[in-house]
């Protein structure tokens, strides 16, 4: 959806409700006292009145717009202009162009987006065969004192490491030269405090299914993975970096990029708030103007708290 089809389709503030209301109706409302799911729309209140004990629940309650006071139509806009472009708008940004005073709403929102993209893709699990690798990401760590020594290279205070998954598959008929003979699927970028065997094992677990063909470098902490998975180890350098990890290592440089272009800074704390985004779009390429809308849907059904 480019930004003239966005404007003819959510106007005003109202059009914005009435589509935030009709899928909610259509994902479904639970009373938070009873767990009735019969409701009465009660307009001149926008709430649920629940047909059983009678409590009401706000059109916002039990979303990712609870406790918001910003317009429905400000949601509207962050979440089209985080789907509908490749780069990522900043905050101060976001700011600037909805013309709102404040700065911390502003951020509040857009890393509850961020985060309900995270929820969502997290329902999903990379399967067939993937590349997995980690990547050290340029962060500002805030528990770092002025007198403690920043570390050089793997182990930096300054960098935050990330387990990063990606499917790939041969791809026997790819005539284009330029790319790797394996096609990819689905990404999944994990932040992690450490590389032990423990640790990845974990996020292997939650986010790879059982039998998977995983294939990662020669890396020590590689070498006790999971044996849920059919794991196989590589020695890995220029000449064959690009035929064995050509799409997890593509990732990675393609994130730090996005980064730097949009963030002058960015705490470790957020860094897997701004992944999610990263993710949820290359997931999602091929949705077109699908996208925004699923971005609705989730945030019906992810509750604030989760968040």
């Amino acid at each position: 959806m480019n930004i003239l089809d966005f404007y003819k389709e959510y106007p005003d503030e109202l059009s914005c409700k009435l589509k935030f209301k009709s899928i909610r109706d259509k994902e479904g409302i639970v009373c938070k006292k009873c767990n009735c799911k019969k409701h009465y729309w009660k307009k001149d209140k926008w709430s649920y009145e629940c047909k059983q004990c009678k409590y009401r629940t706000s059109l916002r309650s039990g979303t990712v717009m609870q406790s918001s006071k910003l317009p429905f139509q400000y949601w509207f806009i962050a979440m089209h202009l985080l789907t509908a472009t490749k780069k990522s708008f900043s905050a101060k940004e976001m700011q600037r162009q909805l013309n709102h005073k404040r700065y911390e709403p502003i951020w509040l929102m857009m890393h509850k987006i961020r985060s309900v993209m995270g929820l969502r893709d997290d329902e999903y699990q990379l399967t067939d065969s993937i590349e997995l690798d980690e990547g050290f990401f340029e962060t500002v760590n805030k528990n770092l004192s002025k007198d403690e020594k920043n570390k050089r290279g793997r182990g930096s205070q300054k960098q935050t490491t990330v387990l990063v998954m990606i499917q790939s598959k041969e791809n026997k008929g790819n005539k284009n030269k330029n790319r790797p003979d394996k096609k990819v699927g689905y990404l999944k970028m994990k932040v992690i405090h450490n590389l032990k065997s423990e640790t990845i094992n974990q996020k292997i677990e939650t986010g790879v299914e059982p039998d998977t063909d995983v294939v990662t470098d020669n890396y020590s902490s590689y070498k006790k993975i999971s044996q849920t998975i059919n794991h196989t180890a590589y020695k890995v350098d220029k000449t064959n970096v690009n035929k064995v990890l050509p799409w997890v290592h593509k990732a990675i440089s393609n994130a730090k990029r996005l980064l730097l272009d949009v963030h002058h800074r960015i705490d470790d704390d957020f860094l897997e708030n701004y992944l999610n985004e990263f993710c949820y779009k290359f997931n999602r390429r091929y949705f077109q103007d699908k996208t925004m809308e699923r971005l609705i849907v989730a945030g019906v059904n992810h509750r604030w708290n989760e968040l």
